[in-house]
Formats: structure tokens, C-alpha cells, sequence
């Protein structure tokens, strides 16, 4: 297997920048995610790898072999850079068989036919396809084009595998199962994987490290874990899981702490953030980190319970305090109108602004 490496990767269509000086070193046998909303580069960035995009600038590099380079400009064709590519459809060829669409990419590496024989009970041995080699696609499920179309990228053994939301089209249940069999049969193989999704729970679930990505330029870049417990701004903050955003102003700062003041009088001690010019700021923390406490104490305040949802294994409640509307979320039925919260410090993150579509 081989690195991907990505160098100030610029992709531009007329006037309008797609991807904006993207720089990623993903590692051999890594799982890394692009993940963002619609628009925001993420394919966009994968099909550049692919070579089904043209980049404008930049450098993409898999191992030792430089795939583009715009200074000189040099290409190499998608078909030369022997990578394996999912669609988000699927792709494959509804007149050929399961095994004729696994066989289309090795004929076309001028593969034996006993060598492609052996290759083909291989990739859908992986993907537990075997029994179906030779079915034609309207024959199978959603679950099992998908695996089809997987096999198929495997086949030739890619060094690099880059997956377009690839189980989009699956219903709810099926994704989550697929999610892991996914990641099993990834770490299995130890191929360097780029996956783009829209899912955050998706990128969470079989992801190494996440790329989140905003209006084509990165935002940060780590674990799922650092994702979700550090985010950089307030836009990572919402698009991976959701938040509260408290406007508020900041009365101290230091290097190890900050203390401020929420729109309705409370005082809370959080861990050093950004002001804006003026002091203004907001107060980001995720529901199910707000906790329930039975004495009004340091980084505490009353509020009203307005509104409650059961969602199963959680209750979602919606509450006020002055002007100031925000949900928190629990494991058991609030029955009191009234709630006595606190807010640790350590889940709390202070930003000067809240990012605009956040």
C-alpha cells in the first residue's frame, strides 16, 4: 500500500474556486473521511485524486509517483494511476453478470483469463459474494450492488481505494450494518482509504481521522474523537452532532482559563477562547454534555423546561433562561418545570463568532 498526499490542491471551474489549497497526508492503510456538506469540495477533492477532475494546482502524490503537478503541469490519466473508485450509484454494467463486471478492469490490464478467474473468486469471496457471480445487477439488493461494486474495485488490487458515498442509497438499518463490515474488511486488507460522506455519524463510526470541509477549504483535520470533543470552530461544532451556541461577552482571559458573562447574567469559567473585537463571543456546549444537578453551584444557572421530545433512548428538552433558548438532553424524564443545570468547563468552547450557516 502507498500514502496519498495532497499539496496546497487547488481545483478551480472559471471564477469559482471548488477546493482551496488542500493539504492532507494520509498514512499507508489509513481510513480518512472528507467530510462537509453538499458543495462544500469533497468530492470534488476525491475525483481530482481519481483524475476525473482536472485540478488546477497543487500536487497529488500516491507513494513515490506523482499523480498531478501543476508547476510544470503534468498529469498522469485516470487510467494509468490504477486507483479504485466507488460511485455513489454504484456504477455497474446492468447487461454483464456479477463476475463479468469484476472481470471488465482485469481484461483491461490484459489479465489472463485463469489469473482473472482466481482474482474474481477472491474479491467476491471478500465481500461474500460468491454464490451471486453470476447474477446480473437488477437481480440483487441495494446492499449487495454495493458490495458488487466494491469487489470490483478491489479486484486488481488498487493501492488506494476512494469510496463516494457509497452507502447512500442503502436504507437505515442496512448503513449501519454496512458501516461495519465496511471498516472490518478495510483494516483486513490495510488499504489506504478516502471515503466522502455527508454523514457525520457515518465519518464517526469507520473513520482514523476526518477532514471536515466547508465551502472548499479545510477546517480541520483529526480523530473522531478530537473532532467531536475539540472542534476548531463553531462551524465543526454544529455539523458534528449539534450544539448550543450562547452569545455572551468575555470578562477575563488567560492561558489556562477565560471567564464570561451569557446574554441572561450567568458567569461561566470555560477554557481559553477567542473574543471578538468588542468582547462578544459565543458559548458553545452539546446537549447531552449539560448536566442536571440538584444545587445551583459555580457554572450553574436555573432555567425552565418550554418543551420536551422523547427520541427512545434519550429525552431532548428545550430551555430558557432570560432570553436565552438552548436544548439539553437526558437519559431519564424530566417531570419539573423548573431545571437546576451546570456546565462543565471542560465541554464548554468559547468562539468570537458563530459561523455564518452554523
Amino acid at each position: 500500500m502507498a500514502d496519498l498526499v495532497l499539496e496546497n490542491l487547488t481545483i478551480k471551474y472559471g471564477e469559482v474556486t471548488a477546493v482551496e489549497n488542500l493539504n492532507i497526508h494520509v498514512a499507508s492503510g489509513e481510513f480518512l473521511t472528507l467530510l462537509g456538506p453538499s458543495g462544500c469540495g469533497k468530492s470534488t477533492s476525491l475525483f481530482a485524486v481519481a483524475g476525473l477532475n482536472h485540478a488546477t494546482s497543487g500536487i497529488i502524490r500516491v507513494g513515490d509517483k506523482v499523480l498531478f503537478d501543476g508547476h510544470p503541469r503534468n498529469t498522469v490519466p485516470p487510467e494509468r494511476r490504477n486507483i479504485g473508485l466507488v460511485f455513489q450509484s454504484y456504477a455497474l454494467w446492468p447487461h454483464k453478470t456479477v463476475a463479468d463486471n469484476l472481470a471488465f478492469p482485469l481484461i483491461l490490464r490484459k489479465m489472463g483469463k485463469s489469473q482473472r478467474d482466481e482474482r474474481i473468486r477472491e474479491a467476491l469471496g471478500l465481500v461474500e459474494m460468491l454464490p451471486y457471480a453470476d447474477r446480473f445487477p437488477f437481480e440483487l439488493s441495494g446492499g449487495q450492488q454495493q458490495r458488487v461494486a466494491l469487489a470490483r474495485a478491489l479486484v486488481y488490487r488498487p493501492p488506494l481505494l476512494l469510496l463516494d458515498e457509497p452507502l447512500s442509497n442503502l436504507d437505515a438499518k442496512l448503513r449501519e450494518r454496512a458501516r461495519v463490515w465496511l471498516r472490518e474488511l478495510q483494516e483486513r486488507l490495510n488499504v489506504t482509504t478516502i471515503y466522502v460522506t455527508h454523514d457525520q455519524a457515518e465519518a464517526l463510526a469507520v473513520s482514523d481521522r476526518i477532514a471536515v470541509m466547508s465551502m472548499g477549504r479545510m477546517r480541520q483535520l483529526g480523530s473522531p474523537r478530537d473532532i467531536y470533543e475539540r472542534p476548531a470552530d463553531s462551524f465543526v461544532a454544529d455539523f458534528i452532532g449539534s450544539s448550543n451556541f450562547l452569545d455572551g461577552r468575555m470578562i477575563e482571559s488567560g492561558t489556562d482559563q477565560a471567564r464570561v458573562r451569557l446574554a441572561d447574567g450567568t458567569e461561566l469559567v470555560t477554557p481559553p477562547g477567542r473574543a471578538g473585537a468588542d468582547g462578544a463571543l459565543v458559548v458553545a456546549i452539546r446537549p447531552e454534555r449539560i448536566e442536571v444537578v440538584r444545587e445551583l453551584g459555580p457554572n450553574g444557572l436555573r432555567a425552565s423546561v418550554m418543551q420536551k421530545v422523547y427520541l427512545g433512548s434519550v429525552w431532548q428538552y428545550v430551555v430558557r433562561s432570560g432570553e436565552m433558548e438552548f436544548r439539553i438532553q437526558t437519559t431519564w424524564e424530566i417531570d419539573d418545570p423548573t431545571v437546576t443545570l451546570r456546565f462543565p468547563p471542560e465541554h464548554c468552547a468559547v468562539f468570537a463568532e458563530k459561523f455564518a450557516g452554523a
